[in-house]
């Protein structure tokens, strides 16, 4: 009994300290402060003053998606702060505002749209931009500030009644140059540092109604290959969820069959110049979700979709599960 528990001793104190070595170090930077500092919407914009000149450093860009980031005890920022260049919020009309929310039962008046996105983006890029000497607006990373951050705006109420909401919504973006746009009078499309893309019951002919377009649509991913209307004229994302795409995923992973059928479509996105994104990834057991990431980002996936963006953007997949034992 005293050897079997010597060894077992010995295991977990080995466990322990393979934990410790994998951790995953935390860059100091203001993005950290602001996470471990924010209690609420308000300090969205109020924790950016003093405005701290570290901001973003030491944070490289990551192409992940922070799903439903609202859910997040720090919207945004926690996202940003683990390298994820893509976050999404739900939005629900109300009278002249758009509140953040999964379901209508969980909406606050304090949880906005403007609160917990864009009055932030503004107050970053307003101070990052400042005393820029470059004619392209300098992005959120200082590491690469031409990277664009994706807005994903995924419209839950009538989209004829929201759409103009939303747009009023984005004025302060847009007049700040900040917004990714399309130009249909010179064919151009100009990537700004934030790129708005309009998902659930926004209208694709809305979208697409002017020559001057500052919010793309996310196009249906499974339909990309026989569907030419999806371009990079009206749309960034191609989106749809995994289950959709290939039916049910066992625990041991996917099928050679799903596998091919996953590339084809992350092929055809790309020929159509569009970012592909599989959502509704199984999140259990972690070494099939850490499986199914690794195989996406090896056949090229254009966004990988994730809920653990610090274990998606800082932590080796590699050593995730180690001994049987769940690491990550």
């Amino acid at each position: 009994m005293v050897v079997g528990g010597s060894v077992v001793l010995v295991w977990f104190s080995l466990v322990l300290a393979l934990i410790d070595r994998l951790k995953p170090p935390v860059p100091s930077n203001g993005l950290q402060r602001i996470v471990q500092k924010w209690k609420g919407p308000v300090d969205s914009v109020a924790a950016l003053s003093p405005w701290p000149k570290d901001f973003s450093q030491g944070i490289k860009p990551v192409p992940c998606h922070s799903h439903n980031d609202y859910w997040r005890s720090v919207p945004l920022y926690e996202a940003i702060a683990a390298g994820c260049t893509g976050v999404e919020a739900d939005v629900w009309l109300d009278g002249n505002n758009l509140l953040v929310g999964h379901r209508k039962h969980s909406l606050s008046s304090d949880r906005t749209l403007k609160s917990l996105y864009v009055d932030p983006l503004v107050n970053i890029l307003s101070n990052l931009n400042e005393n820029s000497s470059t004619n392209a607006s300098i992005g959120i990373f200082e590491l690469d500030p031409t990277a664009t951050v994706t807005l994903l705006i995924d419209i839950k109420t009538d989209g004829n009644t929201t759409w103009p909401i939303l747009l009023h919504q984005l004025a302060p973006l847009q007049s700040g140059g900040w917004l990714s746009w399309w130009n249909g009078t010179s064919k151009t499309l100009t990537y700004g540092p934030i790129t708005v893309v309009g998902t659930g019951n926004t209208l694709f002919q809305q979208v697409v109604a002017d020559q001057i377009r500052y919010v793309f649509f996310d196009a249906p991913l499974k339909e990309i290959s026989q569907n030419y209307t999806y371009t990079t004229e009206n749309s960034y994302y191609a989106s749809v969820s995994l289950f959709k795409a290939v039916g049910i995923v066992w625990p041991w992973g996917l099928t050679d069959n799903q596998e091919q059928t996953i590339q084809k479509m992350i092929s055809a996105a790309s020929k159509r110049g569009l970012v592909s994104r599989f959502w509704g990834i199984p999140s259990w057991p972690v070494s099939l979700r850490i499986n199914l990431w690794r195989i996406l980002v090896d056949s090229g996936i254009g966004m990988l979709n994730v809920d653990d963006v610090v274990q998606a953007t800082r932590w080796n997949w590699n050593w995730c599960i180690v001994a049987g034992v769940v690491l990550c």
